[in-house]
């Protein structure tokens, strides 16, 4: 007995020993680091996700502001080509009335004047400005609209001969072009 004895504490010994050689393993450790490391990923991932929704909430609020003031600054740009038509019939009232007629009717013409004038008070006030060209005036087709070309001798191909309508700008668009007459007076027919 006392030889198993000392063959047990023998063998205790050596498994004593082994472990003690043996390292221990590393797989705790290893799991703790892929875990932080899974943690920092997703960290990381919610991170881009948060500052990619504030940019977007960022650019939702500013664009919704621009579409506030284009609204309140081009809201009316509809009823105010409504009126366009109201103030070229003015224009032409007055523009037809006669000598006889303007004396005849005098109180008519200058309840029509004054009409158009408080028309005119209003589109400014509202930001609508004429655009009003003259004859002479270069052809710009921002501006204007041509409605006709012709050969007219004594002006440059491009300049205006004829306006037959005003045009309108709504703060910086335009709501209609002036409608115009063009000359197509070739350059050599200038030169005689």
């Amino acid at each position: 007995m006392a030889e198993e004895k000392q063959e047990t504490i023998a063998e205790e010994a050596q498994d004593q020993d082994s472990t003690a050689e043996m390292p221990e393993t590393d797989a705790p450790a290893s799991d703790e680091v892929s875990d932080i490391e899974a943690l920092r990923q997703e960290r990381d991932e919610y991170k881009d996700r948060f500052m990619r929704a504030l940019a977007d909430a960022e650019n939702i609020r500013k664009r919704g502001e621009r579409d506030r003031r284009e609204a309140e600054k081009y809201g009316g740009s509809k009823l105010a080509r409504d009126l366009l038509p109201v103030y070229d019939n003015l224009k032409r009232a007055i523009e037809a009335a006669t000598e006889e007629q303007s004396v005849a009717s005098e109180a008519l013409i200058e309840g029509i004047e004054l009409t158009m004038k408080e028309l005119i008070r209003v589109f400014e006030k509202h930001g609508i400005v004429p655009v009003a060209p003259q004859v002479g005036d270069k052809f710009d087709p921002q501006l204007h609209e041509a409605m006709f070309e012709a050969p007219v001798p004594g002006t440059r191909a491009g300049e205006i001969i004829q306006v037959n309508s005003d045009g309108f700008i709504l703060h910086d668009r335009l709501l209609r072009p002036a409608q115009v007459g063009v000359s197509s007076t070739p350059a050599d027919s200038q030169k005689q």
